[in-house]
């Protein structure tokens, strides 16, 4: 017999995070229900059947904006939800802002696989990064964000990563914290070897162009 892992998620209803249809989870022993994706330097890991929005916002970038939407592909949801907050407050934000850049050379890329093997399945999460609602400024801090910076569509962050060749990072939770443990760091990889090795073929379904998204990683720990 094979079992199901129902999770409901009742988040805050909010534009920045809005409440989650039911999302459908497995473990690795319960192959049949989700395909397994291996993870460098690891074992096979579960991916979840359904994409869950895992967080709605803006990705800053110097004096521009990108709406945008990211999907859980693998890892905890946890992770996730416990980082993307304001620092000061614990309270959820609809905005991060990339500070500084990782260069794509296989010695970092190789670190970055370090840190998700040492975080554990409980200690990261990736996430898939798809354009949002260009409308959207009822979320908090969102219509600031719209009028002290220029909106431009995802891909042109997208393009700017690649041709930098860079991933950006933002340091989480927003604004710092002084416990190691509640912080950690979020890697935004452009379209490139090391981010295709977590798609498979719902996740480039969902991204739907191969100029149009991002791979988000993020670790807890500090940086």
């Amino acid at each position: 017999m094979v079992f199901l892992n129902l999770k409901i998620w009742t988040w805050r209803t909010g534009p920045s995070w809005p409440c989650q249809e039911r999302c459908f989870c497995a473990t690795p022993s319960r192959l049949g229900m989700v395909k397994p994706l291996r993870l460098p330097g690891s074992g096979w890991v579960a991916l979840a059947p359904k994409l869950c929005l895992a967080w709605q916002g803006m990705l800053l970038l110097k004096n521009s904006n990108f709406p945008s939407n990211m999907h859980l592909l693998q890892g905890d949801l946890g992770v996730a939800s416990s980082l993307l907050v304001e620092g000061a407050t614990g309270g959820k934000v609809a905005q991060l802002k990339i500070t500084q850049r990782l260069r794509l050379d296989q010695p970092k890329l190789d670190e970055v696989n370090r840190r998700i093997k040492v975080a554990g399945p409980n200690g990261y999460a990736i996430l898939l990064a798809v354009p949002g609602a260009s409308d959207n400024r009822s979320a908090a801090g969102a219509s600031e964000a719209a009028t002290t910076s220029t909106q431009r569509p995802l891909r042109n962050l997208v393009s700017y990563l690649k041709q930098k060749q860079a991933a950006g990072v933002i340091s989480l939770p927003v604004g710092g914290n002084k416990d190691k443990e509640n912080s950690g760091v979020l890697h935004a990889f452009p379209p490139c070897d090391f981010s295709q090795q977590f798609l498979d073929s719902t996740a480039k379904a969902l991204a739907k162009s191969e100029d149009d998204y991002l791979v988000m990683i993020i670790v807890r720990g500090a940086s």
